[in-house]
């Protein structure tokens, strides 16, 4: 299930998916996920795949875009959804097709044996 967030003017900002969506795409595809998480909660579980440029470094843009391929989707995840939400809306604006993964590691980390 797709969700689309709106921006003031009523227009698709960008997709989202939950995190059950992104464990069957993950087992079919390979696919640019990118974790905006600190260091230090990297450290304490990530998904395995996953880029890695921290949100709240002032080099965030420039760490992130090096790191992806502008031909293809990406999938962005921080703890909760919040942060990946705001790093969707800075790389939309790069020309990135950006989807937000809703729940964030938690809600990964809360499934990880269902």
């Amino acid at each position: 299930m797709s969700f689309f967030f709106l921006n003031g003017h009523g227009q698709q900002a960008f997709n989202s998916i939950s995190t059950k969506e992104l464990k069957v795409l993950l087992a079919q595809e390979k696919i640019q996920l990118m974790d905006v998480r600190t260091p230090k909660e990297v450290k304490e579980g990530a998904i395995k795949t996953a880029f890695f440029a921290n949100y709240f470094d002032v080099d965030f843009e420039e760490v992130a875009t090096a790191q992806l391929n502008k031909s293809k989707s990406v999938y962005l995840y921080c703890r909760s959804g919040n942060r990946s939400r705001k790093a969707c809306k800075i790389l939309k604006e790069k020309g990135f097709e950006v989807i937000n993964v809703l729940g964030g590691y938690q809600q990964w980390d809360s499934e990880k044996n269902q």
